[in-house]
């Protein structure tokens, strides 16, 4: 068996319902295949008025490396709410693509297009209103004009009221833009009298049926009663509206799944082709706003669906696999990640927090190597290698995690990110789908996280995971910030070597873990001459030489010396292990002989010169740092003295 493909998807707002049954199509017709999914998703809806955290959510799509994928599939309308986003997507499709891509429902470039069966659909529509109301009088609400799902909405429409003999003029068509404005418009000039009173308005959304039916009532006009009101999608709002849309839930899932059908017919020609089920759930909708009962069924599964609970039952022993927004915001997760105190404490916080995104089989955490740094580090965009700081596995049926689970602030696998996730690579005994979704704070690019489930699950990531990210993405945010500061108020601005009050921290440290046989070693160094320096050269090239001993200080220390700047031209070198006064003299000739490779390179009209003092003793004598440091200070003195007397001889 040759490797197993991997399908890409390209999309927006995946816990949106058109989102939601479009990757559930996909997913169906990947399973067939033995086909993995690999969905590159904004979480945000493109649009939104926060520009800059838009550009944050988008940023996403810059990983998709799609000569790594054997077929893309688009739905454009999830990336139209940013032309700008649009147009890059589209532009990196044709530059960088030489894969299969097809489109779902509007063009987008020159690619193919499925589209879902609107036309069907709108028959359907408007039989149930001419037969089962006996409406002639039937006005038609589309879209856009000139937009393709517009037109095959409205061709549904037209060849049931033809089928059914009822004459169709221009005065009875209005296009809007699928949105609530569209449906208040033509309420306005109904109510205005500037269109003649319908027996009922088809309308090719529920938004913009939604907006027609509040619009009128308000204005003593009753739906259903004197104006029916139908629309489009079965969306939540449509149901939970104060009058319930009569609706229509299009098969989606049929135009993705065909979708797949597409591509595996270029990447495996000859293979066969198992046409997508009509998807079960599709059809027509009752509620009360056509005149009919209500299909209270259908109303409580809806209103189910968008319930936030106040109270679970805990006792369900499947409730962890149905988690909800208010489960979420019951579990004070984020004030835990508010409270992190650093780095490894936050990350062991979002591992500790990751049941609330279940159900999946694994999680991913990927962030930039140097994620802790600066805000250069932090733009827009993916470096050539990421880090993976947290990883999670869950068993099933089972609470324990196997070997392998880890948090990193500073290990973890460091991976190229052209393969976007090693792991998308393995062999898997059965299709997975892959969610890639941004960890950014604002428009501020942190990296990335992934969720792997069985191409069988039927749950697909939603607003529990949005959120619960969004907050992960502001806590690491807050520690990057955090740990910034720290290290603002502990380290030297000019050298980068450790302050004062960075030294006391540190050697509490070291000294914590310290055996008891263990020494104490210290080291002083003194610059010669900076005063001459900063006077005859200028102040910038007396920096330079500071920051020159800092670098040598830095070359003789160990792993887990403490290099400090303890004062203007004064350095310390703090080490605690087995040393010995050899170990000293060795370092001290390597103090002396890295100063002179220093100054050679430098080729400065004046010398680069320090003097060194030492001081070695066993922690068991419990001597104070302070005073070791006063004894190496002499002998830094005694060096300085012994090295005036040669140059003057």
């Amino acid at each position: 068996m040759g490797k197993r493909k991997t399908i890409g998807v390209i999309i927006a707002e995946p816990e949106s319902v058109y989102q939601q049954r479009l990757l559930k199509g996909i997913f169906k017709q990947c399973e067939k295949y033995g086909y993995n999914a690999a969905v590159f998703c904004s979480l945000s809806k493109l649009g939104i008025s926060y520009k800059q955290y838009q550009d944050g959510e988008a940023n996403i799509f810059e990983l998709v490396n799609f000569e790594l994928l054997d077929g893309i599939i688009v739905p454009p309308i999830t990336l139209s709410g940013d032309e700008k986003v649009s147009e890059h997507v589209l532009e990196r499709l044709k530059n960088e693509c030489s894969k299969p891509v097809v489109c779902l429902d509007i063009p987008y470039g020159d690619y193919p297009v499925i589209n879902t069966d609107d036309r069907s659909a709108f028959s359907s529509v408007t039989a149930h209103i001419i037969d089962v109301h006996e409406c002639r009088k039937i006005y038609f609400l589309t879209g856009t004009m000139g937009f393709s799902v517009s037109e095959q909405r409205l061709a549904g429409y037209m060849d049931m009221m033809k089928k059914r003999d009822i004459p169709v003029d221009d005065s009875m068509i209005f296009y809007g833009d699928f949105w609530y404005s569209g449906g208040e418009s033509l309420a306005d000039k109904i109510i205005s009298g500037e269109v003649e009173r319908p027996e009922a308005v088809i309308c090719a959304s529920d938004h913009m049926a939604i907006g027609l039916a509040n619009r009128l009532a308000a204005n003593g006009i009753r739906v259903p009663e004197d104006i029916i009101v139908t629309g489009y999608d079965a969306t939540s709002e449509a149901v939970l509206n104060d009058i319930a849309i009569t609706t229509c839930v299009p098969d989606v899932a049929a135009a993705a799944g065909k979708a797949v059908d597409h591509i595996r017919s270029l990447i495996e020609p000859g293979a066969e082709i198992i046409p997508p089920a009509p998807q079960k759930h599709s059809g027509l909708r009752i509620c009360s706003s056509c005149g009919c009962p209500e299909n209270m069924a259908y109303v409580k599964q809806r209103l189910n669906d968008s319930l936030i609970r106040s109270n679970w039952n805990y006792g369900d022993k499947d409730i962890e696999n149905r988690v909800d927004i208010n489960m979420l915001l019951e579990s004070y997760v984020f004030e835990s990640f508010a409270g992190s105190v650093d780095a490894h404490d936050c990350l062991d916080k979002i591992y500790r927090s990751i049941y609330l995104i279940k159900p999946f089989d694994r999680f991913w955490l990927c962030l930039k190597e140097e994620w802790l740094g600066s805000d250069e580090e932090a733009a827009m965009g993916y470096p050539d290698k990421m880090r993976t700081v947290v990883y999670r596995y869950f068993m099933h049926d089972k609470d324990d995690d196997p070997e392998g689970c880890y948090i990193s602030e500073n290990g973890g696998e460091i991976f190229d990110t052209r393969l976007m996730l090693p792991q998308l690579w393995e062999e898997y005994d059965e299709p997975r789908v892959f969610y890639f979704a941004p960890v950014h704070y604002i428009e501020y690019s942190l990296g990335y996280a992934v969720v792997q489930c069985s191409i069988k699950e039927e749950h697909i990531i939603g607003n529990v995971y949005r959120n619960w990210l969004r907050n992960v993405s502001s806590a690491l945010e807050m520690i990057r910030v955090r740990t910034r500061l720290q290290m603002f108020s502990e380290r030297d601005a000019m050298t980068g070597l450790y302050n004062r009050r960075g030294m006391d921290k540190e050697l509490y440290k070291l000294l914590k873990k310290a055996r008891p046989t263990d020494k104490l070693l210290v080291f002083v160094i003194d610059m010669d001459g900076l005063k001459i320096i900063n006077d005859t050269y200028g102040h910038s090239e007396g920096d330079y030489g500071i920051r020159a001993i800092a670098n040598v200080t830095r070359q003789i220390a160990k792993n887990d010396d403490i290099c400090v700047r303890a004062g203007g031209d004064e350095f310390y070198i703090i080490g605690v292990g087995d040393y010995n006064s050899i170990d000293a003299l060795v370092r001290v000739q390597r103090f002396k002989q890295a100063l002179e490779e220093t100054d050679k390179a430098a080729a400065k009209p004046y010398e680069i010169s320090a003097s060194i003092g030492y001081c070695c003793e066993s922690l068991s004598h419990k001597i104070a740092i302070d005073e070791l440091l006063r004894i190496a200070d002499g002998r830094m003195y005694e060096n300085k003295i012994a090295r005036k007397k040669q140059r003057k001889e």
